[in-house]
């Protein structure tokens, strides 16, 4: 048994006839024709009901037919997985980050991408979640990293990289500085948070209106460094997801009722992609989940 055979036999069922068949594959018709008989007689069944005007499968190619497609399906893995070591996955894929992304696994990703796989061209967009979210569902972005607040859009297949509550940042000795706050305590104090359309923004807003308050924001800004800095100065309380806290003098205080989670995730569409975007999201899901 040849594994051209098994082809050749899938084709004739996907493509309705051998003629179809034959013009799909490039081959003549009389050579499907002779490797399907040939494949017959090596198991010792009739795959395949020639007597109507459509090529019918019998109830042993019914059973047979995944069972090959199956095989042809894992070839075509094993060649995929050897052209990745052998540098010859080549494609472009456009991917979408966060604004003012410093994700340290995620940037050395990207960076050393040209080094391991020099056949992938990589665009790169900078935007807000929401976003990046609607251009993946609409197949301008391949990939895009980002925040969201509790589930992200609908159609999108996610590879979760961090879930977490949102926090309260302020310096240390602030009054607010204390082992865990509520929503509440947050009136009266100046709040620092993201711009609208991000995944921190929108779970600190969902997570107001579900107690009731109103979801005051003083300054916003892109990016959490901005953020982080306008805090560390005394210019407000800063609400952003923990891991996104860096620097000394800085304390982070879990807000106790804050429902709604702030998420960061690698979207992509489901179904089939080319090999440079499988490449490249095999990476960046084993650099950030490692993280």
């Amino acid at each position: 048994m040849e594994m051209h055979q098994l082809r050749y036999f899938a084709a004739v069922i996907d493509e309705g006839s051998f003629t179809a068949a034959a013009a799909h594959l490039h081959v003549s018709q009389s050579g499907i024709s002779t490797q399907v008989a040939k494949l017959e007689r090596e198991l010792g069944q009739q795959l395949l009901d020639r007597t109507g005007r459509r090529v019918r499968l019998t109830p042993a190619g019914e059973a047979i037919l995944p069972l090959a497609k199956s095989a042809l399906a894992t070839l075509d893995a094993i060649r995929h997985t050897a052209a990745e070591y052998a540098d010859a996955v080549r494609g472009r894929v456009r991917l979408g980050m966060i604004m003012g992304c410093s994700i340290p696994p995620f940037l050395d990703t990207v960076a050393d991408l040209g080094r391991t796989h020099p056949g992938i061209e990589l665009s790169l967009h900078e935007g807000h979640s929401d976003l990046l979210q609607a251009q993946v569902l609409s197949g301008s972005l391949d990939l895009a990293l980002i925040g969201y607040a509790g589930e992200a859009a609908t159609g999108l297949d996610v590879d979760i990289v961090i879930d977490e509550q949102v926090a309260a940042v302020v310096p240390a000795g602030h009054p607010l500085d204390r082992p865990g706050l509520t929503l509440a305590d947050l009136r009266g104090e100046k709040i620092l948070c993201l711009s609208r359309g991000t995944g921190i923004r929108a779970a600190y807003e969902q997570s107001c209106a579900q107690q009731g308050l109103d979801p005051r924001v003083d300054i916003d800004a892109s990016s959490p460094a901005t953020v982080l800095r306008l805090a560390e100065r005394g210019a407000g309380v800063a609400v952003l997801s923990p891991s996104s806290v860096e620097g000394p003098g800085l304390s982070t205080v879990p807000i106790a009722d804050a429902a709604v989670r702030s998420c960061l995730g690698l979207v992509g569409r489901p179904g089939e992609q080319s090999p440079a975007v499988r490449v490249l999201r095999a990476k960046l899901s084993a650099a950030l989940g490692s993280a």
